[in-house]
């Protein structure tokens, strides 16, 4: 047994490691504001993971040191000062429903268990929090990618009368959604066999918001030319500058023209939340489908996503085909139907619902709206520093928690701002192009940041552009 098994031969050994490892993992978490943002993997480290398969097994002290090795090497997002792109910063409350969850090890695509009563609680948890009626659906996801594409199958299925199911997605189809919008949008058009050319990308407003009546001008002449309008995708936080669409609007739209209301969220949407950014998504509750992010905004350990499907019945047809070895059953362990595999594409699925569940009620939604509100004040924080200092120009509005700037005007010494900040460990901004200027792009998720790292990060972007213009 012992040659077969694969439990520990020494279970007060195995024990000893763990709790020590759990402490250096929360000895992490406890010291994240401390030292540098980002750390790059050392070289030697590197050579190490091309180590070739391993055929004999290795004792788990050295495994658990191996572990250890790495805590220090991560993105930087449990840093105060990681701005880049849109990263939530986790929480020391996250670890433990994922120890919990590991010793469980349930598959989440369905039958009758613990783990599928937890999802389906904190699924109506979220549809309370958005605002959606007790009715409809929802599937816990990776994230707001998958989110997506499980939404936009159900609007093209019910578009098509859900043949498309077993004759193809066809064509003539097309939908509309900012220029602004997440690259997600086009590659759910493309998995779901529309092409990304049946994305329309339409045209934003000085403040990044997607143009309607541009939007309400491209519906009408798609319609003349013959093709066939199946959705509208607004956004509630772009990625570049945070800017919310004018929800209402389009959901007065979609209802007009018939067409199918999808909103991506992924981290604006959990603004809702917080009564700084919860007026600016009037209109959100009108959508088919919602897709947002547990992992971003609220700071659930990663992954965890969400999709509020307003149609059930939808939902439901456009999913739900289970073979002979899945059948329902109405006793037993293979009861509980329907079940999340009915809802989406995944039959194997872990038990992310866990530390979303853990998550809220650890902390409760105006805790958690408190720390947007937070954020998004910060953003208001550092543009006002940016505004007051003759050497920086902001590039866009505020919408919610990002600022878009620059030192000077030179695109290349811009780069190396950010490059450096990076490789010195001092911060972690990322770049984009706000009308063509690259830009030192900030974006603040993060329940660790004070308002003294604002302050922080401008002396130290002035200070490395000065150093390239002296």
């Amino acid at each position: 047994m012992a040659d077969t098994t694969l439990d520990p031969q020494d279970w007060d050994a195995f024990r000893n490691d763990a709790h020590a490892l759990l402490d250096r993992a929360l000895d992490k978490m406890q010291s994240a504001r401390d030292g540098r943002v980002w750390t790059p993997l050392p070289e030697e480290m590197k050579s190490d993971l091309n180590a070739p398969l391993p055929a004999a097994p290795m004792d788990y002290p050295e495994i658990a040191t191996r572990l250890s090795a790495l805590l220090p090497y991560g993105v930087g997002n449990t840093h105060p000062r990681f701005f880049g792109w849109v990263h939530g910063a986790g929480n020391p409350g996250g670890i433990l429903p994922d120890m919990v969850a590991a010793a469980m090890n349930a598959n989440l695509g369905g039958r009758d268990h613990g783990a599928i009563y937890v999802e389906r609680q904190v699924l109506d948890w979220c549809r309370q929090m958005m605002g959606f009626p007790a009715d409809v659906s929802g599937l816990i996801t990776s994230g707001t990618s998958m989110g997506t594409i499980v939404a936009l199958k159900v609007a093209r299925d019910r578009a098509m009368g859900f043949a498309s199911r077993k004759d193809g997605a066809g064509t003539g189809l097309v939908g509309y959604t900012s220029e602004q919008a997440h690259a997600c949008v086009a590659q759910a058009f493309d998995m779901l066999g529309l092409g990304s050319d049946a994305l329309r990308k339409i045209q934003t407003d000085s403040d990044f918001r997607m143009d309607i009546n541009a939007l309400s001008d491209q519906i009408n002449a798609d319609r003349t030319a013959g093709l066939t309008p199946f959705a509208v995708i607004g956004t509630a936080g772009s990625v570049n500058v945070g800017a919310i669409d004018n929800l209402t609007d389009i959901a007065d739209i979609a209802t007009a023209k018939n067409l199918w209301f999808h909103v991506d969220g992924a981290f604006g949407a959990t603004g809702i939340l917080s009564d700084h950014v919860r007026p600016l998504l009037t209109g959100m509750e009108r959508a088919d489908s919602l897709a947002f992010d547990f992992h971003k905004w609220l700071h659930v350990n990663y992954s965890a996503g969400c999709v509020l499907i307003r149609d059930a019945d939808a939902h439901l047809r456009a999913f739900s085909d289970r073979p002979e070895y899945l059948a329902p059953a109405t006793r037993g362990l293979a009861s509980g139907a329907p079940w999340p595999v009915d809802y989406g594409p995944e039959l194997s699925r872990g038990f992310a619902a866990l530390k979303i569940w853990a998550h809220l009620m650890e902390h409760g939604t105006e805790k958690l709206g408190r720390s947007i509100t937070a954020n998004c004040e910060q953003a208001q924080l550092l543009a006002s520093l940016v505004d007051q200092h003759p050497k920086l120009e902001r590039l866009a509005p505020i919408a919610l928690n990002i600022t878009c700037f620059r030192y000077g005007s030179d695109d290349a010494i811009n780069q190396e701002i950010v490059l450096q900040l990076q490789e010195q460990g001092l911060a972690v901004p990322s770049t984009t192009r706000i009308n063509g200027a690259l830009a030192i792009r900030v974006n603040i998720t993060n329940h660790r940041t004070t308002d003294a790292d604002m302050q922080f990060l401008v002396d130290h972007v002035v200070a490395i552009g000065d150093d390239f213009t002296a």
